[in-house]
């Protein structure tokens, strides 16, 4: 059977469930412009605050560019404070998003501060609250992601499931790890099927350790979950998208992409966000996304390490054309070594 399906949330049918997260400093409009090519069931802008996007800051609305070949897409806010809540999900419609998320997940303390992000998973029933105020203020649906809990001892997913499909929520993404983990260990697929027993009729979709097409498997299979957030696996591989629907469908596994192939996505990315990026912030974002490109290519060292020093653009394409490619093999796709946000988590 199958493992691939279109889920239908609020009445809005999103052609599969292979989702892509909302990556904070990294799902900007270049980056979706890539995934967009392989057609997830959903894509994400980064997280922006409610403070700032009701102030309209220039900077916040920015973060939510998009083209019309990013569709379907959502818009994930953060905040912590119910009034600003329905007023922020409803800017989000009215900028012709397909669906809000609400981020109760971000674990870094810049955030959880004032009680946003994972800071929120403390009081399961404020979650509750201002999902309440979203689902009343818009007609598109409103969706929540989350961890597992603040600890170990507060594994609070599973009430969280029930109050949010109460509130009035659409779908709920469970990351398998607590807030106090971090990034380290495994995400619990054990925690993330309790999270689903808990659902009564809205979708939860799975969300950690998605590196591969049989990761993906393995998370629904053992999880029953009703579809995939794909986070850090995209970052320089934007193609899973592609491995895991064509798996998920029953599918052969598709072969692995060449040094060649990659090579011509990276140029390809690096020139989207030339377009897109003043210079500074170009060779700045330039670094980081050579430096997700190259880790599971064996022999590019000396070439990734150059790119890192470059003081300018030119300078990076012309290390990329010179360089021999001639021995550069594959290696095993692993996890980012650096990730800013949770919502950069998988």
């Amino acid at each position: 059977m199958s493992l691939l399906r279109s889920l239908i949330l609020r009445g809005k049918q999103l052609p599969n469930n292979v989702w892509c997260a909302p990556l904070a400093g990294c799902s900007d409009l270049p980056f979706r412009e890539m995934t967009a090519r392989y057609q997830p069931g959903l894509m994400f802008c980064e997280m922006v605050k409610m403070e700032p996007l009701l102030r309209g800051d220039p900077t916040t609305h920015r973060m939510l560019d998009r083209t019309a070949a990013m569709g379907p897409i959502g818009a994930q806010l953060c905040g912590s404070k119910p009034e600003l809540a329905g007023p922020a999900a409803k800017i989000i419609e009215d900028l012709g998003f397909d669906l809000v998320d609400l981020n109760c997940g971000c674990p870094v303390d810049k955030v959880t501060k004032d009680g946003s992000g994972s800071g929120l998973l403390k009081h399961p029933e404020k979650i509750a609250e201002i999902v309440s105020q979203m689902v009343q203020a818009v007609s598109i649906p409103v969706t929540v992601k989350i961890r597992i809990g603040w600890d170990h001892g507060t594994l609070v997913g599973p009430e969280v499931v029930e109050l949010v499909e109460a509130a009035g929520a659409s779908a709920i993404t469970v990351h398998g790890r607590t807030r106090s983990q971090g990034y380290q260990g495994k995400a619990c697929r054990t925690t993330i099927a309790s999270c689903k027993a808990r659902s009564r009729t809205i979708p939860v979709i799975a969300n950690g350790d998605i590196f591969t097409a049989e990761d993906a498997v393995a998370m629904l299979q053992e999880t029953g979950c009703d579809g995939l957030l794909l986070a850090r696996g995209t970052m320089g591989s934007p193609w899973i998208i592609e491995e895991v629907k064509q798996l998920l469908a029953g599918g052969i596994p598709l072969p692995k992409k060449t040094p060649e192939e990659v090579r011509a996505s990276l140029l390809d990315h690096l020139a989207r966000i030339e377009r897109y990026q003043a210079e500074r912030k170009a060779l700045l974002d330039t670094r980081r996304v050579c430096c997700y490109y190259l880790r599971e290519l064996k022999g590019v060292k000396m070439l990734r390490e150059a790119i890192n020093r470059s003081p300018e653009l030119a300078l990076v394409y012309n290390l990329i054309n010179q360089f021999s490619w001639e021995g550069v093999q594959v290696g095993v796709r692993s996890a980012p070594e650096e990730v800013s946000c949770e919502s950069c988590v998988d």
